[in-house]
């Protein structure tokens, strides 16, 4: 148990640590930790979760975390990934603070944050294009995937109301289909 409370912390110390970019950014590193490193997931139970934790209020990072460390070692691990997220990021914010104010308008900084966000879109794209070979296995999923893309774009609809709404859609049309096979 010790072990797997530790390797919990580590891969969400990793991940957390390595995400530059903000939220997007961390999930192709929490993939990278939780599906291929320590396989305490596959592709759809990590697409699943991402879709659950999507649907929730708060930081994915954190969210993410709580999920696969619950699956992993219950309220413990759930606790222990979530500070393995948080906790490193605080202690440097917290100790280097003052030379992060003082150098956000470096030159130094500013290039290098600038050569990191094509990193970030490729990894970002890479998980997307991962996540949907499996995601869109009929054309009814297809379907979703263009009515939200119009909700999204066209309609200006909130992101939370389209996942709320598709899930709703999800548990009315394949809950229904499910019980009557």
């Amino acid at each position: 148990m010790l072990r797997k409370l530790w390797d919990l912390f580590i891969a969400f110390t990793r991940a957390s640590n390595l995400g530059f970019g903000g939220g997007p950014a961390l999930i192709p590193l929490v993939k990278a930790e939780a599906v291929v490193r320590y396989q305490w997931l596959d592709n759809q139970e990590f697409a699943d979760s991402l879709a659950i934790c999507n649907a929730l209020p708060g930081p994915i990072a954190t969210k993410m975390a709580a999920y696969i460390g619950y699956k992993v070692a219950g309220w413990l691990g759930a606790f222990v990934a979530i500070i393995g997220t948080v906790a490193p990021t605080v202690i440097v914010v917290v100790l280097l603070g003052s030379l992060i104010m003082k150098y956000s308008n470096s030159p130094e900084l500013k290039a290098m944050l600038q050569a990191v966000r094509p990193v970030v879109v490729v990894l970002v794209a890479e998980t997307a294009y991962d996540m949907g070979k499996k995601s869109f296995p009929t054309g009814s999923s297809w379907g979703i995937a263009v009515v939200t893309v119009a909700l999204l774009y066209l309609a200006n609809i909130h992101p939370a109301f389209i996942i709320v709404a598709s899930m709703l859609f999800g548990w009315i049309v394949y809950g229904r289909a499910k019980k009557e096979a």
